[in-house]
């Protein structure tokens, strides 16, 4: 290989790395509106508990619950959004274990991934309802 094809393709990994250098992969629980809010789930107080943890523990929020979330607009969703009663709700977060509890303790919710920013979900933690 000569010095300017190994340059090249240098070049090349950096340019790739830095394309993908800021992506993140999101985590994600979604269902019915109704259903996350309901009561009867308590999902309100597994956040604040989770909430007040992180706040003792100095850790940076890395979970968010969003009502209608925008990300479920990508076209590479749109199988995910199918299934999703409207009006949806979704938590997010950056722990992949801590959404595989969730999911496991609210049972009829759909689960999954994806990287942000992107074309498509440019904000990951975006809704579809306009804030007042």
């Amino acid at each position: 290989m000569t010095t300017s094809s190994k340059l090249l393709e240098n070049i090349s990994k950096t340019i790739y790395l830095n394309e993908t250098k800021f992506m993140t992969t999101y985590y994600y629980i979604a269902a019915s509106e109704k259903f996350l809010t309901s009561d009867n789930e308590n999902l309100h107080e597994v956040l604040d508990e989770r909430h007040r943890f992180y706040k003792e523990q100095n850790r940076e929020i890395d979970f968010w619950f969003i009502k209608q979330p925008a990300f479920l607009e990508a076209p590479e969703l749109a199988q995910v959004k199918a299934k999703c009663p409207q009006p949806s709700a979704a938590v997010v977060s950056l722990d992949k274990e801590w959404i595989t509890f969730l999911k496991l303790r609210l049972e009829y919710v759909l689960s999954g991934e994806f990287e942000a920013p992107s074309d498509s979900i440019p904000q990951p933690t975006a809704s579809l309802v306009a804030s007042n």
